[in-house]
C-alpha cells in the first residue's frame, strides 16, 4: 500500500472514531438532558429560605410533602394556629430578651418595685423547669400551674387600671418577628383564619398587635384574659387558666371554633414549646399538617426533641422569613 493509500485509510478511520465518540457524548447529553426533564424540582429547593443555618428539619422529604399538600389545597382550605409569645414575638434582639406578654406587665410603671421583685423571683424559679429538656410535660403541669396562680394573684393585689395597659404596651420593648406585617397581611388578603393560642395575657397581646395595625378580622385570639370591674380595675381572669403544658385542654374547649372551619382541614402549626404541639388537637378532619417550631433557648439540649417533634426547627431565628416564604407559594 502506497503512502497516499495509508493516510487516507488513516483519516477515515479517525474519522470514524471522531463520530462515535462524538455520537456517544450526544447520546449521554440526550440521556442527561432528559433525566432533568422527568426530575421535579422540589419545593424547597425553590426556596432560598430554607438554606439559612437557622433551619433544621430531621426528614425533608415529609416536609416536601405536607408543603405539596398544602399547596394543592390553597387559600380555601388553609388555616393558621399559632402561639405568640417568642413564636410571633421576637425572643432576644441584640442579644437582649424581649418581654412576653406577662414581662410588659411586670416590669411596667403601674406595678411596685416590691411586686415586680417577687414576679422575679418566680420566673427565676420557674422558667428553667419550664425548659428543662430531663422533665416531661406531664411533670412540669403542677409547676406552671403554682407559677401563674401566683403570678395572676400578686398583679390582681396591684388593682392594675383597665385604661393604662394601652400606654403600657406603648412604652415596652415589645417587638414583633421580623417580617409579621407581610404574615398577617397576606392571610387577611386570602381570608385565611389565624387562631393565636397564648398562654400569655390575652389584653396585653391584643394591644401589641393592634397597636402594629395587624389585628385583622380573621385573627381570633383565646389567652388569659383579665376581669375588670365596672371601675376599670383589675380583680381577676376570666375563664379557665391556659398555661404552656394544658393547651390540649384548651384545644378542645375550642371545638366549637374549629368546627366552624371544618372546610379548613389544613393547618400551619407555629409554636416555640413542645406543648405548643397539641394546639390543634381540637380539628376535625386534618389532611394536612405542618409544624414549624422557633427554638430559642437551651439549643444543644433540646433541638433532638424539637426536631422530633416539629417538621421544621428554626433555630434562634428572629424572623418569619420561612412561614412567609411557604405562605407564599400556598396563597
Amino acid at each position: 500500500m502506497d503512502r497516499t493509500a495509508v493516510v487516507k485509510v488513516g483519516a477515515a478511520a479517525s474519522a470514524s472514531v471522531c463520530a462515535l465518540f462524538g455520537g456517544v457524548v450526544l447520546a449521554q447529553y440526550i440521556v442527561a438532558k432528559k433525566k432533568r426533564a422527568g426530575k421535579k424540582t422540589r419545593i424547597i429547593e425553590m426556596m432560598p429560605q430554607f438554606e439559612k443555618t437557622t433551619v433544621h428539619m430531621r426528614d425533608p422529604e415529609r416536609v416536601e410533602q405536607i408543603i405539596c399538600g398544602l399547596i394543592k389545597g390553597g387559600a380555601s382550605k388553609l388555616q393558621i394556629i399559632t402561639d405568640f409569645d417568642m413564636t410571633l414575638s421576637k425572643f432576644a434582639v441584640n442579644g437582649k430578651r424581649c418581654p412576653t406578654c406577662h414581662n410588659i406587665i411586670d416590669n411596667c410603671k403601674l406595678v411596685t418595685e416590691e411586686c415586680r421583685q417577687k414576679l422575679l423571683q418566680l420566673k427565676n424559679k420557674y422558667y428553667p423547669i419550664e425548659i428543662d429538656p430531663h422533665l416531661t410535660m406531664e411533670e412540669k403541669y403542677p409547676f406552671m400551674v403554682e407559677w401563674y396562680f401566683k403570678s395572676h394573684t400578686l398583679l390582681v393585689e396591684q388593682r392594675l387600671e383597665k385604661d393604662k395597659l394601652s400606654e403600657v404596651v406603648r412604652e415596652s420593648d415589645a417587638a414583633l418577628r421580623e417580617g409579621y406585617e407581610q404574615f398577617f397581611d397576606r392571610l387577611q388578603q386570602h381570608n385565611v383564619p389565624v387562631f393565636i393560642f397564648s398562654a400569655g395575657l390575652g389584653d396585653v397581646l391584643e394591644e401589641i398587635i393592634h397597636q402594629a395595625g395587624v389585628y385583622h378580622p380573621n385573627v381570633k385570639v383565646v389567652s388569659n384574659f383579665m376581669d375588670f370591674d365596672d371601675n376599670g380595675v383589675l380583680r381577676g381572669f376570666k375563664g379557665e387558666l391556659i398555661h404552656v403544658y394544658n393547651k390540649h385542654d384548651g384545644a378542645l374547649r375550642n371545638t366549637e371554633y374549629f368546627k366552624q372551619l371544618k372546610e379548613y382541614c389544613n393547618i400551619i402549626l407555629m409554636g416555640d414549646s413542645l406543648g405548643d404541639l397539641s394546639m390543634a388537637d381540637g380539628v376535625p378532619n386534618v389532611e394536612n399538617i405542618l409544624k414549624i417550631g422557633f427554638l430559642n433557648d437551651k439549643v444543644e439540649e433540646r433541638l433532638d426533641k424539637y426536631l422530633d417533634s416539629y417538621d421544621i426547627v428554626l433555630v434562634k431565628d428572629e424572623t418569619l422569613e420561612v412561614p412567609n416564604a411557604i405562605l407564599q407559594k400556598v396563597l
